[in-house]
């Protein structure tokens, strides 16, 4: 029931290639291939591997790969652990050329999840691939792997340029990198990226430039500004000093209606929202822009002053159901609270029913939380939404004891309770859904994966906090760090390590380098300057003194810099304590399984056809404890064949589901873990498996690594 599928391309040769970031421009993650089917699949073996992370010349460890390769014609384009694009052959993985983004240049890296193509009308010779790193969008020879010239700047845009509305602050001092690719309409390459979630957050509007030279051609504010519509939703100075609300999960594109679909995140900063009353319009919002010039059609938010950092986190999905008896383009988004918004593709209306519910509004001094909060009634939730006392997980009597002392002593109950200084116990953080995102066959089914975590959100006076501050670095570490590994410097578990005694792992030289160029999650921070990053360091390996690093002037987080000013960048007067999972003495999820899940979900009509597990951990499968599934960090491909593909598991796993049924019918045992979305595609006849096995994430060893599976 696709009009969409047009964009999955197979040649005379045999050859069925797989374009497109999401497989096609909906973003369906379909494949219509069916030589590795139910029958079969049982028999696929390696047919070859890429070693990525020996092109980077890595002895150590490195950053993770995240990237969903694309094949055209034949040939694989991905970006290795490091930032490197390469091209290889896609049925040998024969290394065709590599791209260096850095050569000559200090390296900033960040996560990388796709790459797009672009060529000639009528098949012209101008091919070229597209793709970012850092803060910087390249234009690439497809056949040659060299640099575009004539696009930007001998073939590169700066997409810091034209964000800030301050034309006198320094573009190189905000954050702004790309983790999800654009779409390409015609000539036109449409694009979000993805911003601080602190006060020094730059806007994330979205915006279209020219394929051949480079040039914007478009901008759609998602903060508005003075005159335009939704600017009535927010203080009349929060567009000048507000960042956030920005497009980083990716977005498809209607050729036949010229429009493009994608969601936005939470506005800056994540967990208050008092310098930011209001609506807050288009953060949160599932969007459809005109392709051509970014002309606002309809927007659809499905959560109001977003206080719980809930970003529509992954690509939505454009669908065709069958609704009330007749045929109806839909566009699916999941959410990280475990939510499926099915909307008409033209009007964006919900086609089931969605109830606006009354919800808490005692909130942090300033603060002014929304009095409603949207409910879809159909399809049911896909991860649990609030975390009570009948959720403590059984799996020890300790555990058990542990997480119930947790549990007694902050709050929980309610969804959108807003944030605390006492701490609050909330689903949703890290997913339900993430950027993984799902897959659509033609008969309207959505398998969608989902992770069961709960996160321990306090919140902390920074008037309070900085009062405590003796030194520039403490406020330096506060302002930078603190949201993430903590105001203890505890970090939250293998997510965002302890930096307690870091000096024990890394030398100065080592965190230099760090904070530089970023590391898996981690963002570079090149945009402060180089002596706060040598203060911070010396906070950091305790070596700082008083005498030599207080400096007032400079302090961005002093109390007397704590009172809101309509300034960028915003200084909060409360932020969080880090993103923390609440987890069991012994690391496993505070909650009963399972914590992670795989579904099918008909959006004909709401309802689910199967859920199951999704992963193991075999040291408790081997004390008898049934499969309980794992966090999972990556997305599932379907295809006509009657599979599921799908890794992004704690037990570094790759597997094959029946589609109709849930049930596994083949896994393979990867190097390290798959936290990526695989692909499929077919070259001279014979398909193909594919998926980055970068490991690394959540503490995993490393792997490097792309992986293709075939039949004998």
């Amino acid at each position: 029931m696709y009009p969409n599928q047009s964009d999955i391309h197979t040649d005379p040769t045999g050859n069925t290639d797989w374009v497109h970031y999401g497989g096609n421009k909906a973003g369906n993650r379909y494949s219509p291939l069916t030589q590795i089917n139910l029958g079969n699949v049982k028999n696929l073996q390696v047919a070859w591997t890429y070693n990525a992370a020996k092109v980077d010349g890595e002895t150590g460890r490195q950053p993770e790969i995240q990237c969903q390769p694309i094949v055209v014609n034949g040939i694989l384009y991905g970006t290795t652990p490091k930032l490197k694009l390469f091209a290889v052959k896609a049925n040998t993985g024969e290394q065709l050329w590599v791209f260096d983004p850095y050569k000559d240049k200090t390296a900033r890296f960040n996560p990388n999840r796709g790459v797009m193509y672009w060529e000639e009308d009528n098949g012209g010779s101008d091919k070229r691939i597209l793709f970012t790193a850092g803060p910087t969008l390249f234009a690439i020879n497809a056949l040659t792997g060299e640099p575009v010239t004539q696009f930007g700047k001998n073939g590169e845009v700066d997409l810091r340029e034209g964000l800030l509305n301050d034309p006198n602050y320094d573009i190189k001092k905000v954050s702004v990198t790309v983790t999800s690719p654009g779409v390409i309409h015609k000539d036109l390459l449409v694009m979000g990226c993805t911003v601080s979630e602190y006060g020094d957050a730059a806007p994330g509007h979205v915006r279209a430039f020219d394929v051949r030279t480079g040039k914007m051609r478009w901008i759609f504010h998602t903060i508005p500004q003075p005159g335009e519509a939704g600017y009535e939703t927010w203080p009349k100075d929060a567009y000048q000093k507000i960042g956030g609300a920005n497009n980083w999960a990716g977005m498809v594109l209607d050729e036949k209606r010229g429009m493009v679909y994608l969601g936005t995140g939470s506005p800056a900063v994540d967990f208050y929202g008092g310098s930011r009353a209001g609506q807050n319009l288009y953060s949160d919002c599932i969007l459809a822009l005109n392709a051509e010039t970014g002309k606002l059609k309809w927007y659809y938010q499905t959560v109001h002053h977003d206080l719980w950092d809930r970003d529509l986190p992954c690509q939505p999905n454009l669908v065709t159901v069958k609704h009330n008896g007749k045929l109806v383009d839909a566009v699916a988004q999941s959410t990280k609270d475990g939510l499926v918004y099915v909307l008409d593709r033209d009007t964006g209306t919900s086609l089931f029913p969605v109830e606006e519910r009354a919800v808490p509004t005692t909130g942090l001094p300033g603060e002014q939380p929304w009095p409603k909060q949207r409910v879809p009634l159909k399809p049911d939730p896909f991860a649990r939404q609030v975390f009570t006392e009948a959720d403590i997980t059984d799996r020890t009597p300790e555990a058990h004891a542990f997480v119930k002392e947790r549990f007694l002593k902050t709050r929980a109950g309610n969804k959108f309770m807003p944030p605390s200084l006492e701490g609050t116990l909330f689903f949703g953080i890290g997913g339900g859904a993430e950027w993984g995102g799902n897959a659509a066959d033609p008969d309207g089914i959505l398998y969608q994966n989902s992770n069961e975590m709960v996160w321990d959100v306090k919140m902390l006076n920074m008037a309070e906090r900085t009062a405590e501050l003796a030194s520039k670095g403490k406020s330096l570490y506060q302002t930078n760090c603190a949201a993430c590994h903590g105001a203890d410097r505890k970090g939250s578990g293998q997510t965002y390590p302890s930096l307690v005694d870091i000096g024990k792992r890394l030398t100065g030289q080592d965190i230099q380098a760090v904070l530089k160029t970023g590391r898996g999650r981690m963002p570079s921070f090149e945009h402060i300057s180089d002596q706060d990053r040598s203060t911070l360091i010396r906070f950091l390996l305790n070596t700082e003194t008083k005498a030599t690093e207080t400096d007032d002037h400079h302090n961005a987080s002093a109390p007397e810099a704590v009172a809101e000013k309509p300034v960028f960048p915003y200084i909060p007067p409360y932020i969080n304590n880090g993103y923390t999972k609440l987890l069991d003495p012994d690391g496993y999820p505070a909650v009963k399984p399972p914590w992670g899940t795989l579904n099918a979900i008909n959006l004909n009509t709401g309802e689910y056809l199967w859920k199951v597990p999704l992963g193991e951990f075999p040291e408790l499968t081997k004390k008898g404890i049934p499969k309980t599934g794992t966090e999972n960090y990556g997305g599932p491909i379907v295809t006509a064949g009657g599979l599921v593909f799908i890794a992004a598991t704690y037990d570094e796993r790759i597997r094959a589901f029946d589609r109709k049924t849930g049930k596994v019918v083949w896994e393979y045992q990867l190097p390290a873990g798959g936290f990526a979305t695989p692909i499929t595609y077919q070259v001279n006849g014979k398909q193909y498996i594919a998926i980055a096995v970068g490991g690394v994430k959540n503490g995993h060893k490393p792997g490097g690594s792309y992986f293709a599976f075939a039949l004998p």
